[in-house]
């Protein structure tokens, strides 16, 4: 339903060429999850955060080019992930090589300790596996189960055939359960 309204005001707002209050919008509504794709590709929390602000950047000049032919968000994630597929093949890229970041996690409350760290570990197992897939399986298992789109919406997202979609998502699956057997 806020996704009707945003798309509802971008129409309002674009013909008076307030981008503002739309751009705001879409960060406030889209911003998190922005940032989680983009990590999800690049494995660095400082580089998400610059390429989710460039990616922002990006939308605002991009506005009055906006269709409607697709959702704000279809079209909001589709130039987060040309983008960030962008920096993936460039030179910077390829021949700076930074420090990973730690993977922290917090506990949240006092119950059981020794519990809630071994959950922290098998999600950090969880996520490290998932990250190690190949990009194709990668973006599609992180769509589906962390962002919970459809396989169409995917589809959509990636530009890719339907059934490419099930066939990288069953292969995902495959690989995924593969080398958690193995812990």
């Amino acid at each position: 339903m806020r996704g009707q309204r945003l798309e509802e005001l971008f129409i309002v707002n674009a013909d008076k060429t307030e981008f503002d209050a739309v751009i705001n919008n879409l960060m406030t509504t889209h911003g998190q999850q922005v940032l989680q794709l983009v990590y999800a590709y690049v494995h660095n929390e400082a580089i998400a955060e610059d390429l989710t602000q460039e990616i922002f950047v990006k939308c605002f000049k991009a506005l009055p080019t906006y269709k409607g032919q697709s959702s704000i968000k279809t079209w909001l994630w589709r130039i987060a992930i040309n983008h960030t597929k962008d920096y993936l093949k460039s030179w910077y890229n390829q021949q700076v090589h930074t420090m990973d970041d730690l993977f922290l996690n917090s506990i949240n409350s006092a119950s059981d300790v020794e519990q809630i760290i071994m959950q922290q570990e098998e999600d950090v197992s969880l996520a490290n596996t998932v990250m190690s897939l190949p990009i194709k399986y990668r973006e599609v298992i992180y769509l589906f189960y962390f962002e919970e789109l459809t396989i169409k919406e995917i589809a959509k997202v990636l530009r890719s055939n339907e059934n490419t979609v099930k066939t990288r998502l069953r292969k995902g699956k495959a690989i995924l359960k593969e080398r958690l057997e193995g812990f």
